[in-house]
C-alpha cells in the first residue's frame, strides 16, 4: 500500500506541477506503453555492483587515497530512513571516511540516542548537536562542517542513500585527474528503499544549465581546501543554500569531474520535498537570489524570472549598446517562405539595429525576381547573387563578407519568429566573453520541436535534441525550455560575432550540405568558447520533417563523403561521447532515453 500510496501522491503533484499531458505522457511510459520504454528500476538494479566488482574495489590500493567527510544534517529524522542512510555509507567499497552528523532540531535525546550505537561500533561516525535552540539548514551543515577532517566535503541528506561505489568512483577519478569538485548523476528512490525512478543522467559542467536549473545537486563533492577558500553554507539562502554553494565553488574551482553514473538516491516519500517541489516556494524564490548573487559576482547583467515549473528558471543578459546585427539568408525560389520570414522581421522585431543580406542561389521562378525587386527601397535589405553551384557553406560565407555587423545571424528563409525579442535575446548571450555561438528553440509548423541543440553522435554523427517531440507531452528534465550550453547548435538560426566568425574562418566549404553547421560549431568550442541554445528566442521552421531525404545516387555519394569526412575529423568527440550528454542515454532516438 505505501508504493501506491506515494505513487498516488506523485500523480497529483505532476499533475499541479506540469499538468495534465505531461503527466500522461510519464503514466504512458510508466506504464510501458511507450516502444522505447525502458523499466528504469530493473536497469538500475541491473547496474549495480556484483558481489565480484564489490570484492575486487574493497581490495584495490590507490597512490592516492583520501578521506571523505560526509556532511549529514538531520533534523526529527526517521530512524529507519536514518539507519539506511548509515548502512549506505557503511556498505562504500573505499574506507577512508567519516560520517558526520549535526542535529540542528529540537533538544531531544533520541537522535543520539539511536546514534551513540553506532558510534560505539565504528569511530568514523560523528555527532554534534545545537546548544542554541533549532538550526535552519545551512546553519545546521556548518555545524557538521566543525567534524570533518577530510580532504574531500560530501553532502548527503538525513534520508538518501549512497551507492556502494560512491566514493570508489570519486577516489578512482581523483587518481586520474585531480580537481576540486565532483558530482554524479542521481535519482529518486521510493519509502521501500529498493525502487528507483526519476534518473537524473546529467551532462558534464554546463554553466548555462545550472544558472537555469540546480542540475548538480546530488552527489556533490568539494575538496576541502576550496570550502574554507568560498566559505560555508550562507543562511540567506536556506533551501537553496547548495545552490549558491555549488555557484561559489564551480567559480573557484581547479576542475569539475562528472561521474556519469547514478551513484546517490534522493529519497522520494509522501513527506518530502522530492515528491512536492511547490510545497518550497521559498526555496525557489531563494535559487533565484543564488543565480542573481552568482551573476553580479561574475559582473553579468541579467534578469533572471521564473521557468517553466518550480527550480526553473530563465535568464536573459542585457544587451550593451545598440550593435549592428548582419541578417544572412540563403535564398532559393520559395518566395513565399521568404516573404513570411522577412516581413515578420521587419513588422515585429523589437530590435532595429539590423541589415538583411539575402543571398540569392540560382533562383528560376520570375515571382522570385519581383519580390526583390521590391525591396530596392528597403535601406535594411541587401539582394546579393551567388553565381556558383550550390554550396551552403561558401553561399553563407559569402554572404558574411558583405556584411557591416558586429554580431552575424544565419538565418534560413524558411523561418518565422515567435518571439519579437529573439535578436535581443540571442545577443545578450552572444555578447558574454565565454560565448561562442548562441542557437535558438525552433518548432515545426505544428508545434513540435525542430531544434533544441545539437548532440554530437546521435544517429551516428549528430542529431537534434527532442526533435518531432511535443514539449506539453513531456520533455526530459524540461531541457527544451532552459538555456543549457550544447556541442552544436543549427545554423538554421545562430548568432556568432564577426571576430569569432573570423577566427574559425567561418563554414568550412567542403561540407557542401551535411554537417557544415556542426563541424562549425565543434571549431568554435575548440576556441575554449561556449556554444548555448537559448529557449526564449523562439522560430517557426518550416522544413518538412521529412526533408533532407538523400533519394540520388549523387546525393547519397555526397552525403557519404560528408559523413566520413566529419567522423575522420573529429575522431575524438565521436568516440568518448558528447560530453553535453550522458553515456547512459540513446543514440538512437532524440529523447534521452534511457541505454538499453
Amino acid at each position: 500500500m505505501g508504493r501506491i500510496y506515494i505513487n498516488a501522491i506523485r500523480v497529483i503533484n505532476n499533475i499541479k506541477t506540469f499538468g495534465w499531458r505531461n503527466t500522461c505522457a510519464k503514466l504512458k511510459k510508466y506504464l510501458h506503453l511507450g516502444s522505447n520504454y525502458v523499466d528504469y528500476n530493473k536497469w538500475m538494479h541491473s547496474h549495480r555492483l556484483t558481489d565480484s566488482e564489490r570484492q575486487e574495489q574493497c581490495g584495490r590500493h590507490f597512490e592516492y587515497h583520501p578521506k571523505f567527510s560526509i556532511l549529514v544534517p538531520l533534523y526529527e529524522s526517521n530512524c529507519d530512513f536514518l539507519r539506511a542512510l548509515i548502512e549506505s555509507v557503511q556498505a562504500q567499497t573505499y574506507g577512508n571516511w567519516e560520517l558526520c552528523f549535526s542535529d540542528g532540531g529540537r533538544k531531544e535525546k533520541c537522535l543520539y540516542d539511536f546514534l551513540q550505537v553506532y558510534m560505539q561500533k565504528d569511530q568514523r561516525i560523528h555527532y554534534i548537536a545545537s546548544q542554541d535552540g533549532t538550526l535552519g539548514i545551512a546553519e545546521n551543515t556548518n555545524q557538521a562542517y566543525t567534524l570533518a577532517t577530510g580532504d574531500y566535503i560530501v553532502f548527503g541528506d538525513h534520508d538518501d542513500l549512497f551507492e556502494p561505489d560512491a566514493l570508489y568512483a570519486c577516489v578512482e577519478s581523483l587518481n586520474a585527474k585531480r580537481v576540486q569538485v565532483i558530482y554524479t548523476d542521481e535519482d529518486k528512490v521510493d519509502e521501500t528503499g529498493d525502487y528507483f525512478f526519476a534518473p537524473n543522467f546529467k551532462p558534464d559542467f554546463n554553466i548555462d544549465l545550472l544558472r537555469c536549473n540546480n542540475y548538480i545537486c546530488h552527489m556533490f563533492v568539494a575538496e576541502k581546501n576550496l570550502v574554507d577558500q568560498v566559505g560555508l553554507l550562507n543562511p540567506a539562502f536556506d533551501g537553496a543554500q547548495d545552490y549558491d554553494f555549488i555557484f561559489r565553488c564551480t567559480e573557484q574551482a581547479d576542475g569539475i569531474c562528472h561521474i556519469p553514473k547514478i551513484l546517490y538516491h534522493w529519497r522520494a516519500h509522501a513527506a518530502s520535498t522530492a515528491e512536492d517541489p511547490a510545497a518550497k516556494r521559498y526555496a525557489f524564490e531563494a535559487g533565484k537570489r543564488a543565480i542573481e548573487a552568482h551573476l553580479a559576482r561574475q559582473g553579468l547583467a541579467a534578469e533572471v524570472v521564473d521557468g517553466a515549473a518550480p527550480g526553473y528558471y530563465q535568464v536573459s543578459y542585457l544587451v550593451r549598446g545598440e550593435p549592428l546585427v548582419s541578417i544572412v539568408i540563403p535564398n532559393k525560389d520559395h518566395v513565399d517562405d521568404l516573404k513570411k520570414c522577412i516581413d515578420a522581421i521587419e513588422q515585429r522585431s523589437t530590435y532595429r539595429n539590423y541589415e538583411i543580406i539575402i543571398v540569392e542561389n540560382n533562383s528560376v521562378q520570375q515571382e522570385t525576381f519581383a519580390y526583390y525587386e521590391s525591396l530596392v527601397e528597403n535601406p535594411h535589405i541587401q539582394v546579393l547573387y551567388w553565381q556558383e553551384e550550390f554550396n551552403y557553406s561558401k553561399i553563407n560565407n559569402f554572404g558574411v563578407a558583405h556584411t557591416k555587423g558586429k554580431y552575424i545571424l544565419l538565418l534560413n528563409n524558411d523561418t518565422e519568429l515567435i518571439s519579437p525579442d529573439f535578436i535581443t535575446q540571442m545577443l545578450g548571450y552572444c555578447q558574454r566573453k565565454d560565448v561562442g555561438i548562441v542557437g535558438a528553440r525552433l518548432y515545426f509548423e505544428d508545434g513540435t520541436i525542430q531544434h533544441a541543440g545539437v548532440i554530437v553522435g546521435i544517429g551516428g554523427i549528430a542529431g537534434h535534441a527532442f526533435s518531432a517531440m511535443d514539449e506539453q507531452a513531456g520533455i526530459y528534465q524540461l531541457r527544451t525550455s532552459v538555456a543549457c550550453d550544447y556541442s552544436a547548435v543549427t545554423a538554421a538560426c545562430l548568432m556568432i560575432s564577426r571576430e569569432t566568425f573570423d577566427a574559425v574562418g567561418g563554414l568550412d566549404p567542403e561540407f557542401q550540405v551535411a554537417f557544415n553547421d556542426v563541424d562549425f560549431c565543434l571549431k568554435v568550442r575548440k576556441l575554449g568558447k561556449l556554444v548555448v541554445y537559448v529557449p526564449q528566442a523562439k522560430l517557426y521552421h518550416y522544413e518538412s520533417k521529412s526533408r533532407g531525404k538523400e533519394d540520388t545516387v549523387k546525393k547519397q555519394k555526397r552525403f557519404h563523403s560528408e559523413m566520413q569526412l566529419f567522423q575522420s575529423r573529429w575522431v575524438d568527440i565521436l568516440a568518448t561521447g558528447d560530453p553535453y550528454y550522458n553515456m547512459n542515454l540513446v543514440l538512437d532516438a532524440f529523447d534521452f532515453s534511457v541505454r538499453k
